[in-house]
């Protein structure tokens, strides 16, 4: 059965496996004890600090492990903006980065802290310059991920480091979904990183604070990883994360090539054969595996069970597989269609002949889903002896995700170019999903208007 949700979790590469095992009859013991069974242990555990920091870019002695990446990333933002609290309490993040990041900027709010959410734009990209722009004199630290987690856009670090260093504020990359790919450009400040994500096992995360960083570790007191992170370490996977890392890092270059060559194909074919499709992200500026793209009139629960029962695992950004009913914050600060959202992130070693199926799997796997929710098949032709003030109401209270854009589309052949029809809907995937339907269709976007349930959408038709 193909797994194509990589960029979720990568399956445990065999060096992993091999390393892992091995080091349960050699690391079990304390590293920082001075016996044999303890020098022993740190010397595995020094050999994996000294291979992880050098994938990473860094020194040894700025890299310590985590329990995982998003304790990394919460590690690394708390003791950052503590170290920093004289200089002020404001926090800068893109609005599309992890939810480890987002989740941290909001605690950071609740204690009295200030953030602001860099908007991207329509491939998931920020502009340094936006980004400079929200650099202040009181800003304690900046966020940016390397490579959007969803969608794959990379994002111009190396930019963004120069113009932290030269406003003298710390840039914290999470590299989690590229440091497998290679080392992040520029002259950042903090990093952090998640094995699971590169072939190593769950519950290992990398934390890297530069020297001459200022950081004050926050919580309890502790002698582990240089005061930076808490508890006994779990050496057996921290030598099978270092390990993993060095191997896909070895194949990186070749796999990169191939992999890009297969989501080029997707990326090419399935608006070929999948009619009102959107693929989204940068086409170029993106990770190698990852692809992206939204069908029209999808429920994205659904076609993700029609993919598990055709044998692919894959993974979505939509509404209709969320359990908040609401749209990846990803595809919403991008502006782009959620529904039928549908993410492909290939592993290594991922044959063309997988792709391919796939390829043959999803035209009748989207095609039935439409079916099931009598989706149109075309819009009717407008009767020109109407006259353009016709306007229509469609009720969609009540309805989720992607009913109200198939009840839009099923009537706006019945209104001459000109007219308009506003749909309520209250279910928040709209507010993306029906602007989104105007740009692919080609019709206007009047706007949002407050209804007494929900909120009324108003298209006008223009062609």
């Amino acid at each position: 059965m193909p797994y194509f949700d990589a960029a979720s979790s990568t399956p445990l590469h065999p060096v992993a496996r091999q390393a892992l095992v091995a080091s349960l009859d050699e690391g079990w013991a304390d590293p920082a004890r001075l016996y044999r069974e303890g020098r022993r242990a740190r010397l595995l555990l020094d050999a994996a600090r000294e291979a992880a920091a050098d994938a990473a870019g860094c020194r040894p002695d700025e890299l310590v492990f985590t329990s995982s990446g998003t304790r990394a990333v919460h590690s690394a933002i708390s003791g950052a903006l503590a170290a920093r609290r004289r200089v002020g309490g404001h926090l800068v993040v893109s609005a599309v980065e992890h939810s480890s990041v987002l989740h941290s900027a909001a605690a950071h709010e609740a204690a009295g802290g200030t953030s602001t959410e860099v908007a991207v734009d329509r491939t998931g990209a920020v502009s340094p310059d936006t980004y400079a722009r929200a650099l202040r004199a009181d800003t304690a630290l900046a966020c940016l991920q390397s490579a959007n987690h969803e969608v794959g856009t990379e994002q111009p670090v190396a930019e963004i480091a120069q113009q932290c260093r030269a406003a003298g504020v710390p840039l914290l990359v999470d590299a989690a979904q590229s440091l497998g790919w290679g080392r992040v450009a520029g002259e950042w400040s903090l990093l952090a990183a998640s094995a699971h994500k590169w072939g190593g096992p769950a519950g290992v995360g990398l934390l890297v604070v530069r020297k001459g960083v200022r950081f004050a570790p926050q919580g309890p007191a502790d002698e582990r990883e240089s005061g930076r992170a808490a508890g006994f370490e779990n050496l057996p996977a921290i030598v099978a994360a270092a390990a993993s890392l060095r191997a896909v890092r070895a194949e990186a270059d070749r796999e990169a090539v191939r992999l890009r060559a297969l989501v080029d194909r997707i990326r090419t074919r399935v608006p070929e054969l999948v009619p009102d499709v959107e693929v989204v992200g940068d086409p170029v500026r993106r990770l190698p595996h990852l692809v992206t793209f939204s069908c029209l009139y999808v429920d994205g629960e659904t076609l993700l069970h029609e993919l598990d029962r055709a044998g692919f695992s894959v993974s979505s950004g939509s509404s209709c597989t969320s359990s908040t009913l609401t749209p990846s914050h990803v595809l919403r600060a991008m502006g782009v269609l959620s529904e039928g959202n549908v993410r492909v992130s290939l592993p290594l070693g991922t044959s063309a002949e997988d792709v391919e199926r796939f390829l043959d799997v999803l035209p009748g796997a989207v095609s039935g889903v439409r079916e099931r929710l009598g989706a149109p098949v075309n819009v009717a032709p407008v009767r020109t002896e109407e006259k353009a003030d016709v306007s229509l109401v469609v009720d969609a209270l009540g309805r989720r995700c992607p009913i109200p854009v198939i009840e839009l589309a099923k009537v706006i052949g019945d209104v001459p170019v000109g007219g308009t029809v506003t749909v309520l809907a209250d279910d928040e995937a709209a507010r993306l999903d029906i602007p989104a339907w105007c740009v692919m269709r080609d019709q206007e976007y009047v706007g949002e208007q407050p209804a007494d349930r929900g909120s009324a959408y108003v298209v006008r038709r223009r062609s």
